[in-house]
């Protein structure tokens, strides 16, 4: 996946420049993003500290290892039964 070149800390601070009254159009320009990038980020993480930030990128990544456990049970699963299906046969 590719890095963003902007922080939590730094995204969060845009968005509290946002909250400060800045216009939206001024705020892209200033830091060289999009608007969509901007309300992208508004959507993620408006209204959270820097430190509910760590903590979401902690729970996303325990998420995403859990899935590929599931994943990979679940494919241990399908191939056991498979096997005990052959074995019946025979």
């Amino acid at each position: 996946m590719r890095r963003s070149r902007f922080t939590e800390e730094k995204i969060i601070a845009v968005l509290k420049e946002s909250a400060a009254g800045m216009a939206t159009g001024d705020l892209c320009r200033r830091h060289g993003i999009s608007p969509q990038t901007f309300y992208g980020w508004k959507k993620k993480y408006n209204g959270m500290d820097v430190s509910d930030a760590h903590r979401l990128r902690q729970l996303e990544e325990e998420n995403r290892r859990l899935k590929k456990a599931v994943a990979d049970l679940t494919l241990d699963k399908q191939i056991l039964e498979e096997t005990l299906k052959l074995a019946k046969k025979f």
